[in-house]
């Protein structure tokens, strides 16, 4: 009985602390491209975030896409943005896309009432580059 009330107490602390943090939570995955040669990590606070392509002379090394929920801050999004293009050894990201799109579907209701609502998530989407020239 004990167990079940240690469980308990750990359900509805984990619960309070979700409602606290404002369930803020930025999901990122990276892509990098094929025939690309591989770098050693750079330190993410050197990576810039662009939001156009820059003149200098630079390599394109893949494409990261972040996937926020809930309210993050522009702040935590780069950050989560420049972990990712500094493990690919990049020195900048370059944004190409951020918007809402529909990233799936809730079927609800009976054989005869059904209806299908769309999910919609906001996906950032941004190309990591290393410049060829100092």
């Amino acid at each position: 009985m004990k167990s079940f009330h240690r469980f308990l107490a750990a359900v509805v602390v984990g619960a309070v602390l979700a409602l606290l943090t404002g369930c803020n939570t930025i999901s990122v995955n990276s892509t990098a491209y094929l025939g690309t040669p591989n770098f050693s990590p750079t330190d993410p606070a050197s990576i810039e975030i662009l939001q156009t392509a820059p003149t200098r002379p630079h390599l394109r090394l893949g494409e990261i896409t972040a996937e926020p929920s809930g309210n993050p801050t522009k702040q935590k999004i780069e950050q989560k943005l420049q972990v990712a293009a500094a493990k690919m050894g990049a020195n900048a990201v370059v944004i190409v896309s951020d918007r809402t799109q529909i990233m799936g579907g809730v079927v609800t209701g009976g054989w005869y009432d059904r209806q299908i609502t769309a999910v919609e998530s906001r996906v950032i989407t941004g190309v990591a580059i290393r410049y060829t020239q100092p």
